[in-house]
């Protein structure tokens, strides 16, 4: 029998405070399910997942989707603390998340951003994690290299960030800026305005801008990373293979994350690790072709149990 999509829903805002955050985050799903951690990318927001959530639900999960720093009504405790993006702090602000919740192992779906936090938890703190899933970012040892040319043309916005004129653009025209990278990172017409305009929302955070251009400076050395985070950071660098259980979604006409780059992972991980490419869906997989993602989703989290 087919899978008919979940219902869209609108489940209440909760909020949990962490060492830094005051973390807003969409909770659903039996109190006492296998916990899974939804983790959203850029430009986006914890709603990414509500064609997602409702199937884990009806599977037995519980699930929690947060704002990252930056993003929506998550906020900073102190004007003090570095705006800083880079995926240390995000892998942080997520276990914070999790010890908050009294989690004590927990699975994790990422997307973009959230694919990267997850390969580091993976890398981290293993002994956390039952499961990843990672949707549209592979995962490779050490830094991050320099890309491939074709793969390089396609992060131009990455490149345009570490320049000042970027800078003001994100900083004035941020919305616009996010609409551009909707636009094209996959088929035409795979949004409607409506979804957009709800994501945008949350890039009117007083921090969107500076944790953006944070990431993505600091991704390619060209911002100093916040001290805070220098052990996690040699921590992950260190580690060769991931053994956590890891589920790669890939879309097959994703012009962000070119398949190609996706394609040679499997021997970075010495646990089971399995690659779906989902053909003409671009990067934003859970919002294009949520059923597929459901599927593949439920099919690789199976019957695992974790104590929460």
């Amino acid at each position: 029998m087919p899978m008919t999509e979940p219902e869209m829903t609108e489940p209440e805002i909760d909020h949990v405070t962490t060492p830094l955050l005051d973390m807003a985050y969409i909770a659903g799903g039996p109190a006492d399910g296998p916990p899974v951690l939804l983790l959203h990318g850029w430009p986006d927001d914890a709603h990414t997942w509500d064609r997602v959530a409702p199937a884990l639900w009806a599977a037995g999960y519980k699930t929690v989707a947060p704002w990252w720093r930056g993003f929506g009504p998550t906020r900073f405790l102190s004007s003090q603390t570095a705006r800083s993006g880079q995926m240390a702090a995000l892998a942080q602000d997520a276990l914070d998340l999790a010890n908050a919740l009294d989690w004590q192992r927990f699975s994790v779906i990422g997307h973009d951003w959230g694919a990267r936090a997850a390969y580091f938890l993976a890398a981290v703190a293993p002994d956390r994690l039952c499961r990843i899933a990672a949707l549209s970012v592979g995962w490779e040892p050490g830094s991050l290299p320099t890309p491939a040319l074709p793969q390089a043309q396609s992060y131009w916005y990455q490149w345009f960030l570490t320049t000042e004129r970027g800078a003001e653009t994100v900083c004035h025209d941020g919305k616009a800026f996010a609409r551009h990278q909707w636009d094209n990172w996959g088929p035409a017409g795979w949004y409607e305005e409506a979804e957009f305009e709800r994501t945008a929302a949350a890039f009117d955070n007083p921090d969107w801008a500076a944790i953006t251009l944070h990431s993505y400076r600091v991704r390619w050395d060209e911002a100093k990373p916040d001290p805070r985070y220098a052990e996690l950071e040699r921590r992950q660098r260190a580690t060769r293979t991931l053994s956590v259980p890891t589920l790669m979604i890939q879309g097959g006409d994703d012009r962000c994350t070119l398949p190609a780059t996706t394609e040679k992972a499997a021997g970075h991980f010495t646990g089971p690790y399995r690659r779906e490419v989902l053909p003409g869906v671009g990067h934003f997989p859970q919002r294009e072709a949520p059923e597929a993602v459901n599927r593949l989703l439920l099919d690789f989290l199976g019957t695992e149990t974790a104590t929460p």
